[in-house]
């Protein structure tokens, strides 16, 4: 199966290609609005894997020629890129691809960060109303720290919650972050609960921020 990861040489699109590039046997294929960005990403990840002892299959496109070669496209860009980035690369989707988003809305003031979503009632359900029909939108990812991901040497033990009104396209996504090792995928019902699961991610920013020793704060649900 091909993974491509649009605004994959950001922070969590870092750590998803790490973990995806480490612990399955998925072609990672690193997307961004500058091709050569994604190549150069590309070749840092295969240093930091190989460093580790670990082969992938990672290569670096514009985002549009990644999504057109993927089979699961995650949104790993900034949510208020996420509207352009879905409809730029529309062209390149369709009802075989699974498209996937971690953002979350925030806001932040001297107390912290607080939860900002959209007047969509939620950034998965803005990806979905900006989608092409036939593309099924699957909400996961949202609460995992981008630090925690990338830091190969770091052993998790953490929960990330699925939305998803397509079951197949939701029981694919929960498969692939099971593959994750140490990463355990829950279901949390449609899109119209991503909102709940989204406003989870700034509490667990905010406990980083109160605690010093918790710099890397995730959610396991048990």
């Amino acid at each position: 199966m091909r993974i491509a990861l649009l605004g994959g040489t950001g922070d969590i699109g870092e750590g998803l290609a790490l973990r995806f590039a480490r612990d399955t046997d998925h072609e990672i294929l690193i997307g961004s609005r500058d091709p050569e960005k994604a190549r150069g990403a590309v070749a840092e990840y295969e240093d930091e894997l190989a460093d580790r002892g670990a082969e992938a299959d990672v290569k670096g496109f514009a985002n549009e020629m990644a999504a057109d070669r993927a089979d699961i496209v995650v949104l790993s860009v900034p949510p208020y890129y996420v509207g352009d980035t879905v409809e730029g690369v529309a062209d390149s989707l369709d009802s075989d691809t699974v498209l996937v988003t971690p953002a979350v809305g925030m806001q932040g003031d001297e107390d912290g960060l607080h939860y900002h979503p959209p007047s969509a009632g939620s950034v998965t359900e803005l990806v979905a109303q900006r989608a092409p029909d036939e593309v099924p939108v699957v909400g996961a990812f949202h609460n995992l720290a981008a630090d925690a991901l990338a830091n190969l040497d770091n052993e998790l033990d953490l929960d990330t919650l699925i939305v998803a009104d397509d079951e197949a396209a939701g029981d694919t996504v929960r498969t692939l972050a099971n593959e994750i090792s140490g990463l355990r995928a829950l279901e949390a019902g449609p899109l119209a609960n991503a909102a709940e699961v989204e406003s989870v991610t700034p509490l667990v920013i905010n406990i980083a921020k109160y605690n010093q020793d918790m710099h890397d704060v995730g959610v396991k649900w048990i």
